[in-house]
């Protein structure tokens, strides 16, 4: 799906304010409600707006350390098993398959390093899991962000 300077200028909006209304961005973007509320309900209806819920710091819950691990799988069955059994473990935050020297990239969170351990060993008891490779996140210079491609996308 495209998007317009349009779009991009709501979803703008949206991500600076996630509490404005329908109302009030119409007010500031010189629209319609309507016109809105119909652009929002297609960007959802196509997926480019996948929620509209709180975004969570997993380090404002205690949540300290941030790792990627790699996963090396069994090949028989498939990844569907795998992910499925490590989206019972509430400190895999996503799970990827990938090309080249794994299989499948988790972002996990834990308490601390040691805790890190306990949420490795999970995912090492997984059943189709023959081994991993992790490296520990030191910081976050570009957090996760998507505006900008909005923003490129909507011209």
């Amino acid at each position: 799906m495209t998007i317009d300077h349009l779009d991009a200028q709501l979803v703008a909006l949206l991500a600076a304010e996630p509490r404005i209304g329908v109302l009030e961005c119409s007010r500031r973007l010189n629209v319609a409600r309507g016109t809105v509320q119909a652009r929002l309900d297609r960007m959802a209806e196509k997926g480019v707006i996948t929620g509209y819920g709180p975004d969570i710091d997993p380090a404002a819950l205690g949540f300290d350390v941030t790792a990627f691990v790699t996963l090396h799988i069994r090949q028989v069955a498939g990844h569907v098993p795998v992910a499925d059994q490590l989206a019972l473990v509430p400190e895999v935050l996503e799970v990827h398959t990938i090309t080249g020297g794994g299989d499948m990239l988790c972002r996990v969170v834990a308490r601390s390093n040691a805790d890190l351990q306990r949420v490795i060993d999970l995912i090492v008891d997984v059943q189709g899991v023959v081994r991993t490779e992790s490296v520990i996140a030191l910081d976050t210079p570009v957090p996760y962000r998507t505006l900008p491609l909005v923003r490129a996308a909507g011209g």
